[in-house]
């Protein structure tokens, strides 16, 4: 089992053998599922991270409610 401390700002460091195995480093994004069996994390495809950086404020605004988060979660 790997750890890692999460910071006052709510950072923490990808244990190397973690960012060997999703072939991440710096300036890279990654994705976070929350999934029944916990959350599961990816390195995100470019154009993953392009969507979200397009997107995020409008999404802001417009998905607020818990709602739209279970309507939506798996599309």
């Amino acid at each position: 089992m790997l750890t890692s401390k999460v910071t006052s700002k709510g950072q923490t460091t990808l244990p190397r053998e973690i960012r060997v195995r999703l072939n991440v480093g710096p300036g890279d994004h990654i994705v976070y599922r929350n999934t029944s069996a916990g959350v599961l994390i990816r390195k995100a495809r470019p154009f993953d991270a392009a969507w979200h950086s397009g997107i995020s404020k409008t999404l802001e605004e417009e998905w607020n409610s818990r709602e739209d988060e279970q309507d939506f979660r798996d599309l």
